[in-house]
């Protein structure tokens, strides 16, 4: 499903306006119904429920008030809020306003202490105090009403996003509303999707408001959701050359976690021949757990990381797989970085680049633009800020353009690892993917990350689909994990021996794992 900026479904309304002549009155009485759809699908027939309705100024304000006629029809007992002076609403919010006014449903100014014995008493409140254009901290009676809501709400319905949550960021300015739904209105905006706003949002559905869909699915909308694909089929007559051959150049001494994930991952997601480049006093330790990979014993430096001497065998090794890994636990040595740097422009294969690689990249990124092969990054946002020469804050702050600017400008597929990872391609789209868990948040699962990416390409996936669908599958199997023993204290081996059943649920219930990903639309 298509995302939208703030701006961009400024422009979808403007659209639908004037190409297709859905009037604006029309717009906001289909969000009005969604809303209440979503209602009663919670919370059952409305009829002598209470429900507090507060309407802050603009078209959210309008829509909420458009939802509290609904649920008076129907039986609600309802009481309305104005965050603002009556004078503010225009158009179809006017047109709401007055005939809520007309009516007789209760419309009050906003009062603290009357809206919190208010809120004790309801059934349900909805939110619709500020909507996705907020650009400053929330203050004054809008933060006071927040923080009623926050603190004596029993169910809270946001409408199109949570006081308070910035549609193009998902930052929480100041204070937010933290809803049990949210109905969202033409597409899920940014603020929708990324965290702290995603959290916030609660249960979030999308109600395209009458939209055709040449209007929500326009080429210039460049952020959707990493929805899953299907899985190529397995060839029964396959050999393991058949899925896949990857080199991972891995490993130094006291990194053994690294190449040992990378390296096994890729079988436990399917891949075929796995084959890992390491320091020759590396393998003993290694092959003790990863008996099922190939070891090609490497020349070490004093540090115990590969020695620059080993450039040329590993180019031959590079040559005769069909990928290539390089980076993870290869330690900082000055000639080791060196290594990764001449192999990155080297090799004519596609590559990831990961972990202490992308340290060595931060040093040289014009290597990148003379690669005629596909190159993939997957970052962290530390190892962001080093490749791109900005701080961790401002990369968290602005995680899209960030992403999306280093992909355009370098010709990379970039990963940028998190809650909801964004990937970003050479064209300029985003994917935001939708599996996975904070539990995930631990050493080694980002080599289970790059071990799945490449075992995806083995499958048989274009590289834009593998990288998609590496990042869905690492996603989907720390779902699993953390279903089973809880986010708390999972490992990067509880990812990945989850891999094998991540897989057989994607090629045994694809509809049913698909459904659960995909925003709903109502």
């Amino acid at each position: 499903m298509k995302i939208s900026t703030v701006e961009e479904m400024h422009e979808c309304d403007k659209r639908a306006m004037e190409k297709y002549g859905i009037e604006e009155l029309l717009l906001m009485e289909n969000a009005g119904h969604a809303v209440y759809f979503a209602i009663i699908r919670h919370l059952g027939n409305v009829n002598d429920l209470r429900f507090v309705v507060f309407a802050g100024p603009g078209n959210n304000g309008g829509d909420a008030l458009m939802v509290a006629r609904k649920l008076y029809s129907n039986g609600a007992r309802v009481k309305v809020y104005l965050m603002s002076s009556p004078e503010k609403y225009k158009g179809a919010a006017r047109i709401n306003y007055e005939i809520v006014k007309k009516l007789g449903i209760p419309l009050v100014t906003f009062s603290k202490d009357e809206a919190m014995v208010d809120v004790m008493h309801a059934d349900c409140v909805v939110d619709g105090i500020l909507g996705t254009g907020i650009s400053r901290n929330v203050e004054g009676k809008y933060a006071e009403a927040v923080d009623i809501i926050n603190k004596h709400s029993k169910y809270t319905v946001s409408v199109d996003i949570p006081s308070g949550i910035n549609g193009n960021s998902g930052k929480i300015m100041g204070t937010a509303v933290k809803a049990d739904i949210t109905v969202t209105f033409g597409l899920p905006k940014v603020g929708n999707v990324l965290y702290p706003g995603f959290e916030h949002c609660g249960r979030l559905y999308v109600s395209h408001i009458s939209f055709p869909p040449e209007n929500y699915n326009r080429p210039d909308i460049k952020i959707e959701t990493n929805d899953p694909l299907p899985l190529p089929p397995r060839k029964k007559d396959g050999h393991k050359g058949t899925f896949g051959d990857t080199l991972f150049i891995a490993g130094a001494r006291k990194y053994y976690g690294a190449p040992y994930f990378a390296a096994l991952s890729f079988l436990k997601a399917g891949g075929g021949y796995s084959r890992l480049a390491t320091p020759e006093s590396v393998v003993p330790f290694l092959g003790a757990g990863g008996c099922e990979i190939v070891f090609h014993p490497m020349p070490e430096t004093d540090d115990g990381s590969i020695s620059f001497t080993a450039k040329e065998e590993l180019l031959k090794i590079s040559d005769i797989v069909d990928f290539v890994v390089i980076g993870p636990g290869a330690s900082l040595n000055e000639r080791t970085q060196n290594l990764i740097i001449d192999l990155i422009g080297a090799i004519t294969k596609p590559i990831i680049v990961d972990g202490d690689g992308l340290t060595a990249l931060a040093r040289n990124k014009d290597v990148l633009k003379n690669r005629e092969y596909p190159t993939v990054l997957t970052p962290h946002p530390g190892e962001m800020a080093r490749l791109t020469g900005l701080s961790i804050s401002e990369v968290l702050a602005d995680k899209i353009n960030i992403a999306r600017n280093f992909a355009l400008s370098n010709k990379v597929y970039l990963v940028l690892k998190g809650a909801h990872t964004q990937i970003a391609t050479p064209d300029g789209r985003v994917f935001i993917n939708m599996s996975g868990n904070s539990g995930m948040a631990t050493a080694g699962s980002g080599d289970v990350l790059t071990g799945t990416i490449a075992a995806m390409y083995g499958l048989g996936f274009d590289i834009e689909s593998a990288v998609r669908m590496g990042v869905f599958v690492h996603g989907l199997a720390g779902d699993i994990a953390a279903s089973r023993k809880g986010e708390d204290g999972i490992t990067a081996k509880d990812i990945m021996e989850s891999l094998p059943e991540a897989m057989r649920m994607l090629r045994n219930n694809f509809d049913e794992v698909s459904k659960k990903y995909t925003l709903e639309v109502i």
